[in-house]
């Protein structure tokens, strides 16, 4: 008989906070018999799922990654020199180690809380220099999501700076295929016309708003665009170079050429593959178009102090604020991948850059001149890393020589090829290369840099770019700013609808493995097998956990999910005839980002009321979809709401919108309180997008990357999106929302551990502890703080609103006061002013322990006796604790004291804050001094003060 060995740690024991014990107290303080008793109360039993997860049991975490590198080792990592704007590159293991693979980096919450957000900030401050300096243009974002979306999103920016005066759009045929593609995608809905041709054959003649060019082109040509951006300008049109930040190491800024705006793919600066992202896209534009800008912006301000502190500016801006009046549904970046691609400068500097460049135009070179010498003809005399070369009839013989070598090149007309080099190309693969033409060695070409076109600005003349050449300067560096952060390696960061969560390390683990990291998205997929069969899974699992017919990996982000799913949508409606459709209902609670998703789509926005309980007002639903009953195209609605609770009439309101012809599309950010108890497609939604970097555990990278899956109902699934390079997607889709098929496919294989370690059972568990921490959250404070909405029978779902607007009127403190005060303790604030002014919403997740939301129901406790003593006068009402927070190391060290209360209670205002003391870096930050006084580049060295 076999002895029966113990299994090994089942993970959702680790990924669950709470242990058994804690459980049971915490029930005991909300007043609960047991866990499931507490779910009966919270999730109404009209919407729980009468089936259990098909997941099946959970994995152990040895298994799972062997499981992963089997799938990663089913990938050929060949040589893919195949372009489209992909480059394969070397990491430097210094950013590869301390960024790339470092939880300090990777946890972190978008800098909306920019006192413990200085060391990011600083790197995309960088980022955004470095881009300045590259493309010649004055201002720069801090990244975009790919450079497709990039190229649309500057479209429709000049169609808003020209006040929409004509809908004329040329687009440059050598722009990469993709990029067209989601461009047509962009331009359909808002009745933009795009004209594809050659640059030599535009008709400039007609008015254009704007001209997208690619510089260099997909097929390696280098234009000289001046004369044509000026054919453009005289219409008022703006001009939009998408271009190659190594190759403008050798070419000139496109902004001294006549560029209006720069976009491009930063991703050959050290960021990896990983078959089509996440990559951090970056754009640039005029000083004078700042205001129109897509995206966030890191600016340069000052704190209470008059020291330099970094914060996001413009941001009234941001979509949540905006609304139906964004300039874009974009409310997140690629901050990891935009810190990956700036470090990659820094560690370089313009000297190791220009020598990178050199070295690839060099290999260029000599190849031109060994296929020159064997017969063919290279097409473009003018190149930086990129030749398009007729083989005539030898093509397919080339072609198989070179997969016999382990080599992808690109296919182009009926007898060219085209082969793009990177930055690991070395002089053996130049042999490779050569020997699969057929050709011998021969004398380089002549440059291909053509000489009125040759780079003649300095660029990267910030001493940070020149600073840290040692690996022990950089990782000093790296660390330092690092610091300045505060992360989910911290402490808790409670941030309601943001659902910041364990990033297990067993999930992370395969994120740079070379098997994923290294493939060509557009490579035969052949050699893609192992991500076939994870996204084959997740797609299943996907399926199964919503309730949905079908998934489209394809979208890079929430708001790409939002559209994408909105255009099944509209696309669903013209297929049936009835294009005439486009009135979207959506509640006022809504997230930002829906109404502007909407107007993306071509739709317009009705809002729809919500009762004094934060649901859906019924009847006023019901009378606005009779009202616009011809014309319904859908409801977009966040479920569990916004508020925090089910709602209970969530049936009666899908079918509602039903009857009167139009379609339910389902935010699914508050996914995390639904898996395992409820599907989306059983109560009565068609479509429904799914933040896998909220629920699914993809980190937040500080503020991307991100990924928005959609799932739709069956008769949606015709439409989801496609992609040009490759055969996928509905055989009636609108076109493809991102430059890559599968999104970013290189974090997949965080969501795919996830859910097949915790399995069946602990994604269940995991909801239901989510459910339960909160409503711990709620009796625990409650005494101290109103709990602004509750379901029927009193219960929160995954988060809680604390209402804080009474403490203005009695103590002056705001809920931004409260915010920066749990920086003192340790924290970073919950959601602040949203969905309500004057609030702030807790979601603490499932994979907090009870000490530590202890923790921080004590430092909430701890700051209410503040505002107490503010009232009853114990504390001055001016400069007390909550309105100078938070307190930094320089002022609590200081010599000078002049506040009436200690620095004790200034800097350890809880005993076990003594222990470990997380110190923001800077003082609060003067936000309209930095709106005043915009400067989004890196500041002079040296400079640690500012003056009005």
């Amino acid at each position: 008989m076999q002895p029966a060995f113990p299994p090994r740690d089942a993970f959702p024991n680790r990924h669950i906070g709470p242990n058994p014990a804690d459980i049971r107290a915490m029930l005991d303080v909300i007043g609960s018999e047991s866990l499931d008793s507490l779910i009966e109360q919270a999730v109404p039993t009209t919407i729980r799922s009468s089936t259990s997860l098909a997941v099946g049991p959970g994995l152990d975490e040895l298994t799972a990654l062997d499981r992963m590198a089997q799938m990663a080792a089913e990938n050929e990592v060949a040589r893919s020199y195949l372009g489209f704007g992909y480059h394969d590159t070397i990491t430097p293991p210094v950013i590869l180690r301390n960024i790339l693979e470092n939880p300090g980096w990777y946890t972190a919450y978008t800098p909306y809380q920019a006192e413990i957000s200085q060391g990011r900030l600083e790197a995309l401050l960088n980022y955004q220099t470095m881009i300045q300096d590259m493309t010649g243009l004055e201002i720069a974002n801090a990244s975009m999501l790919d450079e497709a979306t990039a190229a649309a999103e500057a479209m429709t920016m000049a169609h808003r700076v020209t006040r929409g005066k004509n809908n004329r759009f040329l687009v440059d045929s050598n722009c990469h295929p993709q990029t067209i593609a989601v461009v047509h995608t962009r331009a359909k809905p808002l009745g933009i016309e795009v004209d594809v041709a050659p640059i030599s054959e535009w008709d400039t003649e007609t008015p254009c708003f704007g001209a997208l060019i690619q510089y260099p082109g997909t097929n390696g040509a280098i234009v000289d665009f001046r004369e044509v951006a000026e054919r453009v300008h005289a219409h008022k049109g703006l001009v939009i170079v998408a271009t190659d930040l190594m190759a403008l190491t050798m070419l000139e800024a496109p902004g001294h050429l006549g560029a209006d705006i720069a976009i491009g793919n930063s991703q050959r600066f050290g960021v990896p593959l990983g078959y089509g992202g996440p990559h951090a896209a970056f754009m640039a534009a005029r000083e004078k178009h700042k205001r129109q800008m897509p995206g966030r912006i890191i600016g340069v301000s000052k704190d209470r102090n008059g020291n330099v502190a970094l914060r996001m500016a413009l941001q009234t801006r941001e979509q949540h604020i905006r609304r139906d009046r964004a300039t874009s549904n974009i409310c997140t970046a690629q901050v990891l991948l935009a810190v990956c691609a700036g470090m990659y400068a820094v560690w370089h500097g313009p000297d190791g850059l220009k020598r990178i460049a050199s070295r690839i135009h060099g290999f260029t070179r000599k190849l031109a001149g060994a296929a020159n010498a064997a017969g063919f003809s290279v097409l473009n005399a003018e190149f930086f890393d990129t030749l398009r070369i007729d083989v005539g009839q030898q093509r397919e013989g080339i072609l198989s020589k070179a997969r016999t070598l382990g080599i992808n090149l690109r296919e182009h007309g009926d007898n060219e090829i085209i082969i793009a080099l990177d930055e690991r190309f070395s002089e053996a693969d130049l042999n490779d290369v050569i020997d699969a033409l057929g050709a011998k060695d021969a004398p380089a070409a002549e440059s291909g840099i053509p000489a009125d076109l040759a780079r003649a600005t300095a660029f990267l003349s910030h001493p940070t770019f020149h600073k840290y050449r040692s690996e022990t300067e950089m990782l000093r560096y790296l660390h330092s700013l690092e610091s300045k952060d505060l992360s989910l390696t911290t402490s808790m960061i409670p941030l309601g609808s943001c659902t910041m969560k364990l990033n297990a390390t067993t999930e992370m683990i395969p994120v740079t493995w070379r098997g994923f990291g290294g493939i060509h998205p557009f490579a035969p997929p052949s050699q893609a097998k192992g991500y076939q069969k994870l996204f084959a899974d997740l797609e299943k699992w996907l399926s199964d956990i919503t309730g949905f017919h079908s998934v489209s990996l394809q979208p890079n982000a929430g708001s790409q999910g939002e559209y994408a799913g909105l255009l099944t949508i509209r696309q669903h409606h013209i297929a049936r005839g009835e294009p005439h459709r486009t009135i979207c209902l959506i509640p006022t609670s809504a997230h930002g980002t829906n109404p502007a998703s909407a107007i993306m789509a071509g739709m317009k926005v009705i809002a729809v009321a919500c009762d004094d309980e934060g649901n859906i007002d019924v009847a006023d639903l019901r009378s606005k979809a009779e009202a616009h009953a011809d014309n319904l195209a859908a409801l977009m609605i966040t479920y569990p709401s916004t508020h925090g609770v089910f709602e209970e009439t969530i049936r009666e309101i899908c079918a509602t919108v039903h009857t009167h012809g139009g379609q339910v599309y389902m935010d699914g950010a508050n996914l995390n309180a639904m898996v395992g108890l409820c599907r989306p497609g059983e109560l009565g939604a068609d479509v429904c997008h799914l933040n896998l970097h909220k629920t699914f555990c993809i980190p937040h990278g500080g503020g991307g990357p991100g990924m928005g899956p959609i799932g739709v109902a069956e008769h949606l699934a015709p439409y989801l999106p496609n992609h040009p390079l490759v055969e996928m997607g509905g055989k009636n889709s609108t076109g493809p929302v991102s430059a890559a098929p599968w999104g970013s496919p290189s974090i997949l294989p965080i969501t795919w551990a996830y859910i097949a370690m915790m399995g069946s059972d602990g994604l269940t568990d995991a909801s239901k502890v989510a459910i339960l921490n909160a409503n711990y959250i709620a009796a625990r404070l409650e005494g101290h703080f109103q709990v602004l909405y509750t379901g029927s029978q009193g219960r929160v779902a995954h988060e809680c609103i604390l209402d804080c607007r009474g403490f203005k009127a009695t103590s002056g403190v705001a809920a931004a006061d409260i915010a920066k005060r749990l920086m003192d303790f340790g924290f970073h604030a919950p959601t602040m002013s949203w969905p309500v002014v004057g609030t702030l919403m807790v979601e603490p997740t499932e994979s907090e322990s009870k000490s530590e939301i202890d923790r921080f129901c004590d430092a909430m406790i701890a700051i209410r006796n503040e505002i107490r003593n503010i009232e009853n006068g114990t504390l001055d009402s001016e400069d007390n604790p909550l309105r100078n927070a938070p307190h930094t190391a320089l002022e609590v060290g200081g010599d000078e004291w002049s506040h009436p209360y200690s620095r004790r209670q200034a800097a350890w205002p809880a005993h076990d804050a003594r222990s470990h003391k997380y110190w923001p870096p800077v003082a609060r930050v003067d936000d309209a001094y930095g709106d005043r006084n915009l400067i989004c580049s890196c500041p002079p060295w040296g400079e640690d003060a500012l003056d009005d």
